[in-house]
């Protein structure tokens, strides 16, 4: 299955964009139902805040009383870790067992009020973010809901902020208009990203990428965080770092739109276990084992990786896992920034790879570049020696 985190500011509109997938075919797991689930009359959570908090917060029906709830638990910060605690484990339990109870190839989308301030984001193949601008989501709260502009701007000002929202955000829905739009724009999203994703994940297939040069985009590096973060989770312990590497981690390089990642781990006996992680969470293998060798490093065993791609259409990725140390895995970040530093190289660099990219195929792609890369090697490393360039920290 792939895992999708739907959020949005309170009055966004994410509920459209539920039903929508929904109706496509979606597994929906909503958090706001099952905090209410958890918490129903003669339930455990319901016993727990009642003696945690007192009976005033049982309703003349028997059912939580939530007003009087929050003027007991959000007095201050020690009363909302006591609701806190009783409360997140049963979510988590319940949301456990709706996820086991998916089929194996669901498209799950998970719709969690708070993902970004809890920082879940990692935790999913992809997010959807529902954004609307303050005042809509003012007129809408108090149309839909009844209330009160002050209050509404107080909730929505203990949110996350858009800054925050945007920079987890695979998927960005603005709600700002009409709702037929939204529903519309989700189902194009549902039916282009999400389907595919998903088959390919099934098929342990690699989304295919176009052998087209790109001018550099700002938003690259942004892209590259969003994808390590999840690489660092899915990885496990093994792996004692993620870089962004390759062209896309450049500023001002024209580059493929791929974004390559490294992941390093701290032995070689460390990379099939890392590998088998990262096909789970749907990084196919690419079936690469190696690196050309460079240079005066001939060691096959200097040189060997597992190499991955990416399964989301939307978002072409290639992810090298090498051994802390290894000749490819400081050659990667060696040349990184000796492009960085570079301008000369980097307009080099980029001639190369319009040459190269005007095969329009992967083989002769390679052909073209490899023997620039053997050329410069010797370049990069001297570099390196008379920089005095150490690894960044991982």
């Amino acid at each position: 299955m792939i895992r999708i985190g739907l959020t949005g500011g309170i009055g966004a509109g994410k509920s459209t964009v539920a039903r929508t997938f929904v109706d496509r075919g979606a597994y929906l797991i909503d958090s706001d139902v099952i905090a209410r689930e958890v918490v129903a009359p003669g339930t455990e959570g319901l016993a727990a805040l009642i003696e945690a908090f007192g009976t005033d917060i049982v309703a003349e029906d028997g059912s939580l009383d939530r007003p009087a709830l929050a003027a007991r638990a959000f007095v201050d910060d020690e009363q909302r870790a006591v609701l806190n605690a009783i409360t997140h484990p049963l979510v988590g339990a319940r949301t456990w067992e709706l996820l086991t109870a998916a089929p194996a190839d669901a498209v799950v989308v998970q719709d969690i009020p708070l993902l970004v301030e809890n920082g879940l984001a990692p935790m999913f193949n992809l997010v959807v973010i529902v954004y609307a601008d303050t005042e809509t989501r003012i007129a809408r709260l108090a149309e839909h809901r009844g209330m009160a502009p002050a209050d509404a701007r107080a909730r929505i000002a203990a949110q996350a902020t858009d800054e925050q929202r945007r920079a987890v955000a695979d998927v960005w829905l603005d709600n700002s208009g009409d709702p037929a739009a939204l529903a519309e724009a989700a189902a194009v999203v549902w039916d282009e990203r999400l389907i595919p994703f998903a088959a390919n994940v099934t098929a342990q297939r690699i989304a295919p990428s176009r052998y087209e040069i790109v001018e550099s985009d700002p938003s690259w590096p942004d892209q590259a965080r969003r994808l390590a973060a999840r690489l660092r989770l899915v990885a496990g312990a093994e792996a004692i770092g993620v870089d962004h590497v390759g062209s896309t981690a450049v500023p001002g390089l024209a580059a493929k739109d791929v974004i390559d990642l490294q992941v390093t781990v701290a032995r070689p006996d460390d990379l099939d276990a890392v590998s088998a992680r990262l096909v789970e969470a749907g990084f196919p293998a690419t079936g690469y084992t190696s690196d050309e060798p460079h240079g005066d490093v001939v060691d096959p065993a200097a040189w060997i990786k597992r190499g991955h791609g990416s399964a989301d259409p939307g978002r072409p990725a290639n992810v090298h896992v090498r051994v802390d140390g290894a000749a490819n895995q400081t050659f990667a970040l060696q040349f990184r920034d000796f492009l960085i530093a570079e301008a000369q190289v980097r307009s080099e660099y980029e001639a190369v790879k319009r040459a190269a990219a005007r095969t329009g195929e992967r083989e002769a792609y390679l052909a073209v570049k490899e023997p620039w890369f053997a050329a410069t090697y010797p370049r990069v490393r001297e570099w390196a020696a008379l920089t005095g360039w150490s690894a960044p920290a991982t």
